[in-house]
């Protein structure tokens, strides 16, 4: 199974884009299969942004994950 997981893109620079996926977790992604520009959200995969999203639905997912997360670090799954 393939993740991809969506990030904020706060700064693009040669084909490369600074992402911010929430709870301070920023990293370097190519952009280059994308038309995305600052503030756009962008799904993220094996260090690539494949897909633009929706602001909407991306902050629904971080939301989900957040609390999956969450649960696994309660539960100690």
């Amino acid at each position: 199974m393939c993740l991809a997981i969506p990030a904020l893109v706060t700064d693009l620079e040669d084909g490369k884009a600074k992402v911010d996926f929430g709870e301070g977790v920023l990293r370097k992604v190519n952009v280059s299969l994308v038309d995305a520009k600052v503030g756009d959200y962008v799904l993220v995969h094996a260090g690539y942004a494949i897909q633009t999203v929706d602001k909407e639905d991306a902050l629904e997912t971080l939301a989900l994950w957040k609390e999956i997360l969450k649960f696994e670090k309660d539960t100690g799954s």
